[in-house]
This record gives structure tokens, C-alpha cells and sequence, in this order.
């Protein structure tokens, strides 16, 4: 949705201009009603439940997170219940984060916005801003969604108490994160707080468990029992800027932030469950639609993907009627906390940050 209230806050990419939504008759956006800047007069679409808000000049790096192929599953289209290791990081983030009825609260990285969906109990403000537009339905109507570029937000300063990012760092270079981190601090009160999921290179020895599970799914990828390839698209551009924990605070500081809390995530237990029970499991499902769809004749045509988006798709229909898969799922997700109790603690790669936008320029 775009409300009247997103409209008071969001601003020029381009010149920082106010924007107004244009009187009757006045000049509106291609493809659709929109907003227009009071400063260089560009117009800017406001259609399909989200503003575009771009740049002109784009940025030469971009993620992976915009291309087709990686939604070729269509799971981003609605939001299913959070399981897993999405589950975690969402209990992290409500626990760690915890904002009130009176905040305004920003996803900077949304996807499809089902964070924010997730945790509409908060009563807060909530605002996602993504570069990319697969937007699930459900935020689509429900929360005020910005396409644009989170080195160069399309935000008044100081327009939120509370952020979030999962997820996102970890697909930028040092210096596009720490433009990232300076446009968060700017549209921060001083005092609010950002929240981020993100991975540093430096491991602790636990890691060699998760090496050794990622080892055996890429052998049961190799024979077919598993497919990893849209795993392979979403880290393919992973760039893990941060050396380590004390980088990490470095590049926080210059973009104006203290270190909090800090919360560590080691996933051995989270890796199994992920990478080689669920991965099976959907490697069973696919087997199926691959045979249901030869039986109909529609495997020359529907593609080699084919079959494991219809599997993906079916496992989101179940979880959604409640039932035996979505109880199996939830127990295997209170398995994954172990993780948590039993290594956050102990500094790693990923980990949980809670920063405190500290007094500085938000010009």
C-alpha cells in the first residue's frame, strides 16, 4: 500500500525533494497514479501496492535477489508462517529489537516483506524498503512498501526510531555497507536502533561442522537425491565484507553507531535440519511432480525447474493448511534453538547486532 503517511516521509531520490501526490489532472507517473517532486518535477509510479523510488543513476552493483531466476518458485508471492531458520532469525529480531505500539519501524532488505508481516502484533509504523519488486500479497496490503536503493534511501531523516536488516549485508561490498549504514543512521532518530543478521568471514572452530553437513548435501546434490541450485544463486554473490566481529564495529562506528548487544549463531543442528532433512524431503517431493507432470505430458514443456517449484510450491500449501507438515516443521524449528542456547556465545561468522544510532549529521 502506499499511504498518506509514507507519502510525508519518502522523498527525491534524485534532488531530496518533498513529494506530493499530483492534483486532479495533473501529471502522473507511467503506469499508474503516483507522486511528484516538488524540486526537479520528476513523477514516480505508486502502483501494485508499492512506490518506486529509484534513482536515475543506478548503482553498478546489484544482488542476485533481482533477477527472475531466483523467484522462479514463486514462493515470495505469499507469506507462509515462520519456520526454520527464518523462525530464528525473526525470534531474534522481536527479542532483540522489541519495538513498541509508538515506534516507526523500518525493513531495509525487506524481499517480500514478510517480516514485517510476521510481526504486525508489534502495533508499530512499518515501512520496507527493497531494490527489487517481489513483494508478497499479503504485505502488499498491509504494509507501506518503497522499490529503491538503501545506499541512497528515499527517506526524510530521522524518519524512524526502530530498523531491521536480514540478511543484506552480507551481499555487499565494504564500501556500498558502509553507504548503507550511513543512510540507516541518517534516517534514525538519535538513540534508535537497527537490528542486523549478517555474516562475518572469520569462523570459530564449530564451523568445520557446517562445512562437513554443506560437504554431504553437495554429494547428495551430485547423485540427485537433493537440488542446491537456487542455494548456489542466492550466495552466488554473497561478498562478506567484514573480516571479523572487531571490523565489524569499525565500520559501525564510522557510519555512527555503537555496538549494542551482540548474539552469535552457530547452526550445526539448523544445518542438518536444512540442508539435509528438509532438502530430502523436498527432493522426494519433487520426484513426485516430475513423474505427475510426465504422466500428463507437460514435462517437455514446463523446463528442468519445473519439478522442484512445483514440489516448493506444494510444501507451502501444506504448511499453510496447518497440518502434518507444518507440525513436523515446527518441532524440527524448536530443535534448531538449541543452536542458540547452546553457542551464541561463542563469536563466529554470523551473528545478531543491535546498533544505537549515536548524535551525528543526518543532513
Amino acid at each position: 500500500m502506499t499511504s498518506d503517511r509514507l507519502i510525508a516521509i519518502v522523498r527525491c531520490p534524485d534532488c531530496g525533494g518533498v513529494l506530493d501526490r499530483p492534483a486532479a489532472g495533473g501529471q502522473t507517473a507511467p503506469g499508474g497514479a503516483g507522486v511528484t517532486c516538488r524540486g526537479c518535477g520528476r513523477a514516480f509510479a505508486a502502483a501494485g501496492g508499492y512506490i518506486d523510488l529509484r534513482p536515475l543513476a543506478a548503482f553498478g552493483e546489484t544482488t542476485k535477489y533481482v533477477e527472475e531466476a531466483l523467484h522462479a518458485d514463486a514462493r515470495h508471492e505469499t507469506v507462509s508462517p515462520p519456520l526454520l531458520s527464518a523462525a530464528i532469525r525473526n525470534d531474534m529480531l522481536r527479542a532483540m529489537l522489541a519495538p513498541s505500539a509508538a515506534d516507526r519501524v523500518v525493513d531495509l532488505g525487506c524481499g517480500s516483506g514478510r517480516a514485517l508481516v510476521w510481526n504486525g502484533d508489534w502495533g508499530a509504523y512499518r515501512v520496507g524498503v527493497d531494490v527489487s519488486p517481489h513483494f508478497a500479497r499479503e504485505a502488499e496490503a498491509g504494509v507501506d512498501l518503497v522499490l529503491g536503493d538503501l545506499r541512497k534511501l528515499p527517506i526524510a531523516s530521522g524518519s524512524f526510531t526502530r530498523a531491521f536488516s536480514l540478511d543484506v549485508a552480507e551481499h555487499l561490498t565494504r564500501e556500498s555497507l558502509a553507504s548503507m549504514l550511513a543512510e540507516a543512521h541518517r534516517v534514525l532518530a538519535t538513540g534508535g536502533t537497527l537490528f542486523l543478521y549478517t555474516h562475518a568471514r572469520r569462523n570459530s572452530p564449530l564451523a568445520a561442522g557446517l562445512r562437513f553437513v554443506n560437504w554431504l548435501a553437495r554429494g547428495l546434490d551430485r547423485v540427485g537425491l537433493i537440488s542446491l541450485n537456487q542455494e548456489r544463486l542466492r550466495k552466488s554473490d554473497h561478498i562478506n565484507p567484514m573480516a571479523d566481529i572487531d571490523d565489524f564495529r569499525r565500520i559501525a562506528a564510522e557510519a555512527g553507531f555503537r555496538v549494542a548487544r551482540l548474539r552469535y549463531y552457530t547452526p550445526l543442528i539448523g544445518a542438518v535440519v536444512e540442508n539435509l532433512v528438509v532438502r530430502l524431503a523436498e527432493g522426494v517431493m519433487a520426484r513426485r511432480a516430475a513423474r505427475r507432470l510426465a504422466r500428463s505430458g507437460e514435462a517437455e514443456t514446463a523446463g528442468d525447474a519445473a519439478p522442484l517449484r512445483e514440489a516448493r510450491l506444494e510444501a507451502k500449501r501444506r504448511i499453510e493448511r496447518r497440518g502434518s507438515a507444518y507440525t513436523a516443521l515446527r518441532a524440527l524449528t524448536w530443535l534448531m534453538k538449541i543452536d542458540i542456547l547452546l553457542f551464541s556465545r561463542i563469536e563466529t561468522g554470523p551473528f545478531f547486532a543491535l546498533l544505537v544510532a549515536e548524535p551525528g549529521p543526518r543532513a
